[in-house]
This record gives C-alpha cells, structure tokens and sequence, in this order.
C-alpha cells in the first residue's frame, strides 16, 4: 500500500478506537496490527512478543512505579496542610498573598511527586477551600492552581522524563537536570503574572493580612522540613552521583512512608490505597509503552518515519519552525490524549525529524513535556481540569476559561526556551562535566 493512504487509513483507525472508548494501550497495539498485515512481509506476533519485551526489559523504568508510589503515599498523608501552613506566611504581604501558595506547593510537591494530576490534586485539596474562606477571588485560585499543577511533568523526579528518556535511550539523570531551570522559570512566570494581577484587580483581592512575625516564620519552616529533606534526599542523591534514579526512587518511598509516619497521617487502608493506585497507574503507562513499541517497530516496516522526516528535510524548513509546527501539532493532540500517551505515540515518528534538525535530543525532551504540559489544561481531556472539576464541581471548559493565561505563560516558555537553548542544557552540560 501507498505510504499516504497507508497513513490516513492508520490515524482513522486510531482515532475511531479511541473514540470508542478503548484504552490507549490496546488502540496502539491494534494500530501496529494494521500496519504489520497493510505493509510488514514480517509475522506481527513473535515481532510484537520481542518488541514488547525489549521495551519494557529497560532497567531504568523501574524507577517509574517507585516515584508513583512515592507520590501516592505524600498525596495521601498530611503533607498538603503541612505545605499550606508552611508557606503561607512566607507569601501573604506579596502582590497576590497567598495565591502565591499555589504556585510554590505545586512547584515543591512537584519535586517529590512526577505527576501533574497528583500535584494538583494535593495542593488543590487543601488550598482551594482555604482560599475561599479567606475571599481570595476563585477565578484566579482555580486557574493559578490548575497552570502550576502542570509542573509536575516537568520538575524532577518526572514520570514522563522517566517514559521519554527509555523510549529514546537518553539519560534519565541528564534529563533531571535540564527540567530544574525551566521549571523554576515556570514558576517565576505563574507567580508574575499573579502579581500583575492582584495589582490590576485590587477590589478582587482580600484584605491584606497582617505581617507575619519571625516566630510564625521558624514554626513554618519547621513544617516545611520533612518534605525539603525528601527532596535533598532524592534530588541530590542523584546530582552528587550517590545514587542512580532507581535507587534515588527507593529513598523516596523510604523518605515518603517515614514523614507520613511520623506525621499520623497515613493508615493502614491510606497505605494499601496508596499501592493499589501505584499499581494501577504503573499497569497503565506499561501498557501505552508497550503498544508504543509495537506501533514504533510496524510504523518502521511501513517506511512512514522515513517519508516524513526526507518531506520535512525537502521543505527546508529552519529547526525553530519546526518546533512551531510540532508545538501546534502537540496542542492539537493534547484536546484528545493524556500527556504519556502523547510522548509515546508520537516520539518515534518526531525523533529522526529533530535529530536531523540537528536538535539536541535532551533539549527536546524539555520542550517536549512543556508543551505536553498543556494539554492538562485544554478541554476536553485535560487531566488537571478533571481533577479540579472533582474539587469544586465547576464545568470543565469553565475551569478551562479560568486556567487560559496560565495555558498562554505555558508558551510564553517554550518561545522562551527556543531563544535561550542553554535554559535547558546548562545544568546537564555542567554538572554531568564534573
């Protein structure tokens, strides 16, 4: 069959089995079915049992269900008041008080989650009552909360780094790296421009609250060191070259089960929720890996990789329009596939494109999982507003609304990132050098 309607007939069968409600996993699996009898002169079974197998016989996927579990357990103990409490007298006489607790809590919890629906789920839980309670307008707390929720793709430990760094080959510690900047540059933006905000809208903004004193700031930080710790623990153990991630993985859910020990706030049935949710999502991503691969290795046999990447290389399209062309692509994507499904639906179509762009293949993964950051915020499968939409009942599209300037400071940084590359690779080139 012809390389065009060879590639037609593949999007519409995925796109209709998606559309029938099918899991992702098994609409990939089905799509590299179809490719293998359409194009392979190839057995599709022994090429999927060997493909599979080689895919997920990756050592440095099993840190992945370890920083699940990790983030599993933190959600469920007592870590979102305790991040609450100890932030908010750092934040309240800043332009914007305490929505600023959004932005931080997303940004530490991040750092010791990798997921963005869990991010703001637990930050959310805790802040957005507390919020409203105290007249903060709940356009902007809903909106803050879901755009710094995305950082859980993107400040390390992250799952999707992890899923993107074994479906490519590159290193998970390098990786790491270069999602410390960009993340920190995200939150700088999110808490700017609720600073512009709260200066243009004074008469949406409480009361301001009285200065806090240095007593209340010691017993803040007091409430803050356990998680801080977590963070050196597993963070650090990886930047000092003590540990690798899997074993930096392992601390984690060491650390995470002490603190939610020594706060009470995880019990026996938390616990055993905890592994089960772990459980689940690992089978998830599993089988989305696992149809990637199979599809990665029948979409080879078709030769469709190859005519895209020789049709863009005839376009002489530049390496920036190509990222713009792949940032609208992505979007696109993001109204209908979570974030996992994403990369690794598309990476292996997308990678010998970049490589021959001459991109560098780390820098990549960081404008990849921001611009995959999103599609948590666009309607209709935006996972972030399904959380949000479980908090506070509100329509999603209204949620989607709320989040739009977060959603716009998203591609502020990726134009950010397209004009200073070494945002990205300065820490990986740095560090990784000693």
């Amino acid at each position: 069959m012809e390389i065009l309607p060879l590639s037609i007939l593949l999007v519409v069968v995925l796109f209709g089995l998606l559309a029938t409600g099918l899991w992702v996993g098994f609409a990939l699996i089905a799509v590299g079915l179809v490719a293998m009898v359409a194009a392979a002169p190839a057995p599709p079974g022994p090429v999927f049992a060997t493909k599979v197998w080689g895919a997920l016989n990756v050592w440095d996927l099993t840190a992945l269900p370890m920083f699940i579990w990790m983030g599993e357990i933190l959600y469920r103990s007592r870590l979102s008041s305790d991040l609450f409490r100890g932030l908010a007298p750092f934040t309240r006489r800043l332009p914007g008080g305490l929505l600023h607790v959004n932005v931080l809590g997303c940004a530490v919890f991040a750092a010791v989650s990798g997921s963005s629906a869990a991010t703001t789920a637990t930050v959310g839980r805790m802040s957005l009552p507390e919020l409203a309670r105290r007249g903060y307008d709940r356009d902007i707390s809903v909106g803050s909360l879901a755009g710094s929720g995305t950082m859980g793709f993107l400040i390390p430990p992250s799952i999707i780094l992890i899923v993107y760094g074994a479906a490519t080959e590159q290193s998970i510690a390098r990786l790491f790296l270069a999602g410390v900047l960009p993340g920190l540059m995200l939150a700088l933006l999110f808490s700017g421009w609720i600073v512009i905000w709260a200066l243009m809208n004074p008469t949406r903004m409480p009361a301001a609250e009285p200065a806090t004193t240095g007593a209340e700031k010691r017993a803040a930080l007091r409430l803050l060191l356990p998680v801080v710790g977590l963070i050196v623990a597993v963070i650090g153990s990886i930047y000092a070259g003590i540990a690798s991630p899997t074993e930096a993985a392992v601390i984690g859910v060491l650390g995470a089960l002490l603190i939610a020990w020594a706060t009470g706030g995880l019990d026996r049935q938390a616990a055993v929720q905890a592994l089960l949710g772990a459980a689940r999502t690992s089978a998830m991503i599993c089988f989305i890996l696992m149809g990637a691969a199979f599809l990665t290795v029948a979409m080879g046999y078709t030769g469709i990789p190859r005519a895209l990447a020789a049709w863009v290389g005839e376009q002489g399209f530049s390496p920036n329009w190509l990222l713009v062309a792949l940032m609208g692509l992505f979007i696109l994507l993001g109204c209908f596939l979570d974030g996992i499904s994403m990369v690794v639906l598309t990476v292996s179509v997308i990678l010998p494109m970049v490589l021959a762009a001459g991109i560098d293949p780390i820098w990549f993964g960081i404008f990849l999982v921001l611009v995959v950051e999103m599609s948590q915020i666009t309607p209709p499968v935006g996972f972030n507003l399904f959380v949000l939409q479980g908090v506070t009942g509100r329509n999603i599209f209204d949620l989607a609304r709320c989040a739009l300037p977060f959603f716009l400071l998203l591609v502020a940084a990726v134009l950010i990132l397209m004009a200073f590359p070494a945002v990205a690779l300065w820490l990986p080139s740095t560090m990784m050098a000693r």
